[in-house]
């Protein structure tokens, strides 16, 4: 009997039922397209922070920043005076720590000892300075009006006379290259900024190669120099054999060049040392216990987390990801309550017009607890309607937004103190000020937002229910005679 008369009572107001419904479908697709569109800019920052320290790297170590000028040795070029070659190439490069300042290698195992971390790998960053020109000699160009006047500064008592003239031409033309290398822990390669490259050619490091002359070249510095896998490369007079050549799966890599730890310590004469730790934390939900631990018992270092970095990330993917945790969500419930109160009211209306059939069922022995639960079916039944619908429309605007992929730029700053001066949790990137990324936005829907929609699909039925359920509970048989004319 319930489910017939709901039914026949759903059929016969279909406009209503459909308002209530639509009502509660837009409600439930915005929260979907909100959803949606937040977890895509949460893969998109995520994907900035891989091209930067690359994946599974929870939290970096470097060394603390030292005061301005404090055991900073500023980079000096030197060239050989070749006479009576004016021609000649001068040629000279320089190794350079980056952010001049390292950590002994020695910390990687202090590190990977501290509680909670679950690796550590160190690694070191180069940047090559590589200067290519020539010096002209300058000519002494004589005046000659001064010559035709019979001498110069001697003056008729005779003497020596200088010549006068000046000299013109000369100079200098040089070239400034500059490439970074990083140099790999080739035994632990699933950790630190190699892991955000993928290899698209030839091979990546062999466990054994801790110091041979090879390396891995990034595509798109590969593209510029014209080298491949086969060739050689020449870092400071040392030539390595290009094994492999990687494309960053994201953003810029890390690096120019990849080779071994042991040879960018020998190429930088730093032996045993390292300018970053790269640290994998045992429980991603206890990184600021370990950063805190780590910080203790390791003077001297500064401990940098992803969520450290992400907060210098900047420019339309923050402004949107901002808006989309804020105004987003916000508008989503405040959307939500409004066609929750809609639905109520409208509920609660319908059942006013039902007066005589409310009060002609009661008459005829119908019990209030079973009109209210008839108001409270009709009303599931609308919010499980406006369900599907809302969870239809929410699906197509997030497949909208997935086909459209509207390009967001990061904009990566400098985190200050040992990140932005020795690396921090950009590695090998980090030297620079700032660097900008274009991401594709995309807005995947997971399980958990389906059936959230679903919930409140239910819940937005149930409290409409509630609305005309409290009303239908208060009409008399006597209510009902008195519309009848």
């Amino acid at each position: 009997m319930f489910f017939t008369y709901l039914r026949r009572e759903l059929r016969r107001r279909r406009k209503a039922a459909l308002v209530v419904a639509s009502g509660l479908a837009l409600g439930i697709a915005l929260v979907i397209i909100v959803s949606s569109v937040s977890s895509g800019m949460s893969k998109a920052q995520d994907k900035v922070l891989q091209s930067l320290y690359g994946l599974g790297t929870d939290m970096t170590v470097t060394k603390a920043a030292a005061a301005p000028g404090s055991g900073t040795e500023r980079p000096r070029f030197e060239f050989d005076a070749k006479d009576g070659d004016d021609d000649a190439t001068q040629s000279t490069d320089r190794v350079m720590v980056q952010g001049f300042q390292s950590l002994a290698a020695t910390t990687v195992d202090k590190v990977g000892k501290q509680t909670g971390v679950a690796d550590a790998v160190g690694g070191l960053s180069l940047t090559v300075m590589k200067v290519d020109g020539q010096f002209k000699r300058g000519e002494f160009k004589q005046d000659e009006s001064a010559t035709a006047g019979g001498g110069g500064r001697g003056g008729p008592g005779g003497g020596s006379t200088q010549p006068q003239g000046e000299v013109q031409g000369g100079g200098a033309s040089f070239d400034v290259n500059s490439y970074t290398v990083y140099g790999t822990d080739v035994t632990k390669q699933d950790l630190g900024p190699l892991t955000s490259s993928k290899i698209t050619t030839g091979r990546t490091f062999k466990t054994t190669e801790t110091n041979a002359k090879v390396a891995v070249v990034d595509a798109a510095y590969a593209k510029e120099k014209e080298l491949s896998t086969g060739k050689t490369v020449t870092i400071h007079g040392t030539k390595f054999s290009i094994v492999g050549v990687s494309t960053a799966e994201s953003g810029d890599a890390a690096a120019n060049l990849y080779i071994p730890l042991q040879q960018a310590q020998t190429l930088a004469d730093s032996k045993d040392k390292v300018t970053t730790v790269y640290v994998k934390a045992a429980d991603s939900q206890q990184i600021d216990s370990v950063k805190a631990t780590i910080q203790k018992n390791i003077t001297g270092t500064t401990v940098t987390t992803s969520a450290d970095l992400a907060d210098t990330v900047s420019g339309s993917l923050s402004t949107a990801s901002d808006l989309a945790s804020s105004v987003g969500k916000w508008l989503s419930i405040a959307v939500l309550i409004a066609a929750f109160l809609v639905a109520g009211l409208l509920t609660s209306s319908a059942v006013s017009r039902r007066v005589r059939e409310f009060g002609t069922l009661k008459a005829l022995g119908w019990k209030s607890g079973r009109v209210t639960r008839q108001v409270i079916g009709e009303a599931l039944v609308n919010g499980l309607m406006g369900g599907v619908l809302g969870i239809a429309i929410g699906l197509a605007g997030a497949y909208a937004v997935t086909a459209v992929s509207p390009t967001l730029t990061a904009q990566l700053g400098s985190t200050g103190g040992g990140a932005g001066r020795g690396g921090g949790m950009g590695g090998p990137g980090r030297q620079t000020a700032s660097k900008a990324l274009d991401i594709a936005l995309t807005a995947p829907v997971s399980l958990s937002v389906i059936l959230m929609a679903v919930g409140l699909a239910v819940a937005g039925g149930l409290i409409a229910g509630a609305f005309g359920g409290w009303r239908a509970s208060r009409l008399r048989p006597a209510d009902a005679l008195r519309r009848v004319e």
